[in-house]
């Protein structure tokens, strides 16, 4: 069963109108989403935004959200160096700035850039100009084209501002290894209950995922492998 978290921006988004995510005209929101996949409204909500590559190759696209972090990012290197996979890390700049030699490591080892904003914020708190400031903030470290919003949302000016410099990367599956709710072995479980052709996954390389990751993130990529899937990052 998929979980709905009610009243999140990402469940119930009620008010999107009021609040700049959504222009005048656009029907009302649903009560309810579904985090794990998310539903056809939010990924219409974004057009153009990438939620899912080709559908038709059995292959994923691992990403990791908010590193770097010096006791989390280097394990999660080690476990994809393991298995031969390159992966994309949407990094947050004042991280960046904290921990330039687990940066380096993620560049080094050929590992794909996405930026995630300098200082991890959310777009409803922040106009246009300070919010594409920060995010030009963050890719004076990160020098990418790609970039992924913190929490998964923004409001709608920001995205086309945004959209006209990136490729704005959202997701088709976030595994939720941040949430108290979940182990190790329910992360894993979304792994393989979501997991298609195309697929966009969502970790991330923090302290409140680590005990999740330890579980789950070795026996995920085992049993994508298991089911024939390649890895892949974005060209």
């Amino acid at each position: 069963m998929r979980h709905a978290v009610c009243g999140s921006p990402l469940s119930t988004l009620r008010g999107a109108c009021h609040l700049g995510l959504l222009p005048v005209g656009r029907p009302a929101c649903p009560p309810t989403m579904f985090i794990e996949q998310p539903s056809r409204f939010l990924r219409w909500l974004y057009p153009h935004a990438l939620w899912r590559m080709d559908p038709h190759e059995r292959a994923v696209y691992l990403t990791f959200d908010d590193g770097p972090i010096p006791e989390v990012t280097p394990w999660v290197l080690d476990v994809l160096d393991r298995y031969g996979i390159k992966a994309t890390f949407f990094m947050v700049g004042d991280n960046i700035r904290k921990h330039p030699a687990e940066f380096e490591m993620v560049r080094s080892r050929g590992h794909r850039l996405g930026n995630h904003t300098y200082n991890h914020i959310g777009g409803l708190r922040h106009g246009i100009t300070s919010y594409v400031q920060n995010v030009e903030k963050a890719n004076a470290y990160l020098h990418t084209d790609l970039f992924r919003p913190p929490h998964g949302w923004m409001k709608w000016e920001q995205f086309f501002t945004v959209r006209m410099r990136y490729r704005v990367v959202m997701w088709d599956l976030v595994t939720r290894d941040y949430s108290t709710r979940l182990n190790g072995r329910d992360v894993l479980l979304n792994v393989r209950r979501y997991a298609r052709p195309g697929s966009i996954i969502t970790f991330h390389d923090s302290l409140k995922s680590y005990d999740k990751l330890l579980y789950a993130l070795p026996r995920a990529i085992e049993w994508l492998l298991s089911q024939g899937y390649a890895f892949k990052v974005f060209p």
